[in-house]
């Protein structure tokens, strides 16, 4: 009779160990300073989202994270996953900082038809596009302390593999030279890179986001400029039948009351040049910092 009881006893522990676990993260969750609607980690800091992707009925969201302090420190990427972009599931983390610098801002892609070859046994890889922040040649002097590598997944975004070959695209003596949005140009046959370079935009093209060829430029004297361009996106959208492409900037600082804010440009893009109707400063937002 002494082993059953043992079995019952240790089967309640678990129970009540579930249930204590349970309750914690509920807990945690209904923090009083924290979001209910928008996603948060459950401790430390948090801020740019990145590479949100979409894949097997899955939204998967990757975000700028430093999970040892409430403060800002070397970048990794966090990741979290949901079904409905309600409600959010806290994953492993997904890039760490190496030797090539902390994890920037970029953005994440299926490569559907293994454009990359990156590939194997008949799983195609998620592609994670990112700025490599290196401090030590930031605390040179130095002005290509920034660029540009990919890491690759084949569970779904589970576990990542970073790209032997990075970076993929480097630094020609730019400073400020990150952010890169990746999307697939049909019409070229290209994945086309938006990336911000300071006081501009500039695009590349790749056939397989390893190999990467500068395209165009634009606004170096367009728009506003009251601050560093960061983290644009590059899309289309149709109206009455006639496709436009929409050019999305952030600047900081430089808003229209101050602090940051998302400026935007409307125009044709060819899969190399970006040409807009208009060159008037445009405001996603006008409150200060994205509010």
């Amino acid at each position: 009779m002494k082993q059953p009881n043992f079995i019952f006893l240790f089967a309640v522990l678990i129970i009540s160990a579930c249930g204590t676990l349970e309750q914690a993260t509920q807990s945690l969750y209904n923090d009083t300073h924290r979001p209910q609607f928008h996603f948060s980690p459950k401790v430390n800091w948090m801020n740019d989202p990145n590479g949100m992707v979409y894949l097997n009925g899955t939204y998967h969201l990757f975000f700028q994270y430093y999970p040892d302090s409430t403060i800002w420190g070397p970048m990794h990427w966090g990741h979290a996953s949901s079904k409905d972009l309600v409600h959010w599931n806290e994953q492993a983390i997904a890039l760490y900082p190496d030797s090539l610098g902390w994890i920037f801002s970029g953005s994440a892609v299926y490569d559907k038809d293994n454009t990359s070859g990156l590939g194997k046994n008949g799983k195609m890889p998620l592609v994670a596009l990112f700025t490599h922040h290196n401090s030590k040649l930031e605390k040179e002097g130095r002005k290509d302390y920034q660029y540009q590598s990919i890491a690759y997944s084949l569970d779904e975004g589970q576990t990542w593999t970073k790209y032997e070959g990075n970076p993929v695209l480097k630094n020609p003596g730019i400073v400020d030279f990150r952010d890169p949005k990746v999307r697939w140009n049909e019409d070229v046959r290209k994945w086309i890179m938006t990336l911000a370079t300071k006081d501009r935009i500039t695009f590349y093209s790749s056939p397989d986001l390893k190999n990467w060829s500068k395209a165009s430029e634009f606004g170096e004297k367009v728009g506003a400029h009251g601050g560093v361009w960061e983290c644009p996106d590059l899309f289309p959208m149709s109206l009455n039948g006639k496709t436009m492409w929409v050019l999305l900037v952030s600047i900081n600082p430089g808003g229209p009351n101050k602090g940051s804010a998302t400026q935007y440009f409307v125009g044709d893009f060819d899969g190399k040049t970006f040409k807009p109707y208009s060159t008037e400063t445009k405001w996603v937002d006008w409150g200060t910092d994205n509010d």
